[in-house]
């Protein structure tokens, strides 16, 4: 044992190994028993806790919560028989015995495990939202007090959520095991989806945590990455994807101030961005060229590209307004539609842009008041007043409503 406190140490492995355990220990198990997995990988935790504080941090601490983990598992199958027998039946083992069992940590098998995990994670037979609960915990290794942050929800609920999933999974007979090749674009888009929204959970978060915020996005950029190392899953919208993420996080220093206050656009500081994560995006758009599909992760790459430059010139409006326009046609959305209108007034002024926002009628969104808010501003500032205390009322997250505050507190005076 090496000297040293693992107090420090021992959460930042549980949010990079807890995943990667739970992931191949779960593929052992299936989802019948995937409570197991998860209270092993745990169990392996909590001993490290009560081990390196008494004795020290080994000197390869991930080597030792592998090793028990694998301990762990092999104890808990040796007291299930009948549970052994599934377990060897279903990876067809011809061993006599748990002790040959072979438990297989390797960087590979955590890697396709984790893959496999994301894959049947993502079955179309449960809600998205449940998808991306289960992602969270399973493959990113966030406690239930942590989801329940994330979406602004009670631990029961999100308890029940996981627990009525994995119900589903379980009746399903769905197994933690990549889909046959020719179904697998067709079940990656379901996983793209998920990391999309668990990207954007954390880019657009109303909660008020922003260390977490930024934990959603680097998990979701993790799991992207993951499925661009894999031959099978490196495809030119996962590329696309990893992309628009990159663009995204690279302005996430310059988003948020000391005080935890949204700082928009136009007012962000650009040497705040980071450079090296937009040459990272570019270079991931560059691969998502290949072929000759066109989805709605490479339009929307492309428009955050553009976001990347700060010079605020009518050519690069127009450019992003032509980018809208194909992604509302490809895939229409209310905040796409929203957009594409600022690019419009960013482009051909404030009253083109106004005839189109008022088509769009999003009474219930804070977002449609505010921009129609920042449209009227200096063109009829009564009712750029009226629709920012409009957008006030209908604002979530206590960052909304400080930004729209700030806002009308500069137009009203």
């Amino acid at each position: 044992m090496a000297a040293g406190n693992g107090n420090e140490l021992i959460p930042h492995l549980f949010r990079t190994e807890y995943s990667k355990i739970t992931a191949v220990l779960g593929r052992l198990f299936g989802f019948d028993h995937i409570e197991i997995a998860e209270d092993i990988a745990s169990d392996t935790f909590l001993l490290a806790a009560e081990t390196w504080g008494m004795k020290g941090v080994p000197d390869n601490p991930v080597a030792w919560l592998y090793t028990v983990a694998k301990n762990r598992a092999k104890d808990y199958l040796k007291h299930h028989a009948i549970f052994v027998d599934k377990v060897r039946l279903g990876l067809q083992q011809t061993t006599s015995g748990v002790e040959h069992l072979e438990i297989d940590l390797s960087d590979k098998n955590i890697v396709d495990s984790q893959l496999q995990m994301m894959f049947a994670i993502c079955h179309p037979s449960i809600s998205v939202e449940a998808q991306i609960g289960l992602s969270l915990r399973i493959l990113c290794g966030f406690g239930i007090e942590e989801i329940a942050d994330a979406f602004l929800s009670h631990k029961e609920t999100i308890n029940k959520r996981l627990f009525r999933a994995k119900e589903k999974l379980k009746n399903e007979k769905v197994k933690i095991a990549f889909p046959g090749k020719s179904e697998i674009d067709k079940r990656l888009e379901t996983v793209l989806t998920t990391l999309y929204l668990l990207f954007n959970e954390g880019y657009y978060s109303i909660s008020n945590n922003t260390a977490l915020r930024k934990e959603l996005c680097l998990e979701a950029m993790r799991l992207a990455y993951l499925l661009t190392e894999n031959t099978d899953t490196n495809k030119p919208a996962v590329n696309a994807l990893l992309a628009l993420m990159c663009f995204h996080a690279s302005r996430f220093e310059a988003r948020i101030n000391v005080n935890g206050d949204l700082i928009l656009y136009d007012d962000q500081d650009a040497g705040l961005w980071d450079k090296d994560l937009i040459v990272q995006g570019e270079y991931y758009l560059n691969l998502a060229a290949r072929g000759n599909i066109l989805s709605k992760y490479h339009l929307e790459a492309a428009i955050a590209l553009q976001h990347t430059d700060k010079n605020d010139t009518p050519e690069k409006w127009e450019r992003i307004l032509q980018l809208y326009n194909k992604l509302l046609i490809t895939e229409y959305s209310p905040i796409a539609a929203l957009n594409r209108t600022y690019a419009l007034a960013k482009a051909d002024g404030k009253e083109a842009a106004i005839i189109e926002a008022e088509k769009l009628k999003l009474p219930a969104s804070h977002l449609y008041f505010s921009l129609l808010g920042y449209l009227y501003t200096d063109v009829d500032n009564k009712r750029a007043i009226a629709h920012l205390k409009t957008a006030l009322k209908l604002a979530k997250s206590d960052g909304d409503k400080k930004t729209i505050e700030r806002i009308l507190n500069k137009l009203v005076n």
